[in-house]
């Protein structure tokens, strides 16, 4: 099969407190699939494109779950590797509604995820596809895994391959001085786009100003085709010839867990067109839609983006 995108990465089940409750008191929860990486998958899929994605999980009920829900939308899930026991990882989410802020709980250390290893991925899969899309949250989870995405970047640069990358600091994942040297590491050698929201550059690697500038200082400190940079409701996009800027759209957010990864895939679709102003507007789209659907995914496609972007509000009849 010729695949257009492959991700690599951890999706956890997320148990979400209905609204108006709090973990503590929650009746029951809303159960969704939630993975940075497989997120962009399965947006990209809803819009066209062919996308796979390699993980480890438990052959159990819930390793099933999630491989079935990511399968259900389109994403090619064969190379997953799947092992008879072990632990599944989840988070328990109580949504912010002002003027509360919100609560994390996470159960995935020692994940099965966590102990995917070089050696359990079929790397000719992963050499097929036109692109590869990671994050900074794989190489935080273990050495192994850290392993895994310095091998992917190896390769996609030997063969010329689009290379994603979304830097998606988790400060419960690994402080901010370990994370910063990871990643430069790991991007030291050019990937073609790279993802940053404005806090997540200033916190790692003291980039700070609006969302231009600092795509513009990111672009100087890795060598990137194109830098990326999401600030609020507004973002930024700087190649070697131009800069691109975009602003949001109203919106009132159900959930915003998300909508990083939701921006990121809508740019995908652009960029992957060779169009990157469309990219910001597709992502941008993306992340507004997504505040409106619980769980990680928007269920939208093309049609709706395109809608909400010309201002056509049929799509929605």
């Amino acid at each position: 099969m010729s695949l257009e995108l492959v991700t690599i990465g951890e999706t956890m089940l997320r148990l979400t407190a209905p609204p108006g409750f709090g973990l503590e008191n929650a009746p029951h929860f809303l159960v969704h699939t939630a993975g940075a990486e497989s997120n962009v998958a399965v947006m990209l899929s809803r819009f066209g494109h062919r996308t796979g994605w390699v993980s480890k999980l438990v052959n159990d009920a819930l390793g099933r779950r999630i491989a079935h829900d990511i399968r259900a939308h389109g994403v090619d899930t064969s190379r997953v590797v799947w092992v008879p026991a072990g632990k599944t990882g989840s988070y328990y989410l109580e949504l912010p509604l002002k003027p509360r802020t919100g609560r994390v709980i996470y159960d995935r250390s020692g994940s099965a995820a966590s102990q995917l290893g070089v050696e359990d991925v079929d790397w000719e899969y992963v050499e097929s596809a036109r692109a590869i899309h990671l994050t900074g949250i794989t190489p935080a989870l273990s050495p192994n895994c850290q392993a895994v995405v310095a091998e992917a970047l190896a390769r996609a640069r030997r063969r010329g391959a689009l290379i994603s990358f979304d830097v998606n600091y988790r400060s419960r994942l690994w402080p901010s001085e370990r994370a910063a040297h990871t990643i430069s590491e790991l991007l030291a050698a050019g990937l073609s786009v790279l993802f940053c929201t404005a806090d997540d550059a200033s916190t790692l690697f003291g980039v700070a100003g609006p969302a231009a500038q600092a795509a513009s200082r990111l672009k100087h400190l890795f060598p990137c085709d194109v830098a990326v940079v999401t600030s609020g409701d507004r973002c930024a996009a700087v190649t070697s010839e131009k800069s691109f800027e975009a602003e949001g759209y109203p919106i009132e957010a159900l959930d915003r867990v998300g909508s990083g990864d939701a921006f990121a895939a809508g740019f995908l679709h652009g960029y992957l067109q060779g169009d990157v102003g469309a990219g910001l507007q597709y992502g941008m789209a993306l992340a507004a839609l997504k505040h409106t659907f619980f769980g990680d995914v928007p269920w939208i496609g093309p049609v709706e983006a395109q809608a909400l972007i010309s201002g056509d509000r049929s799509a929605w009849r």
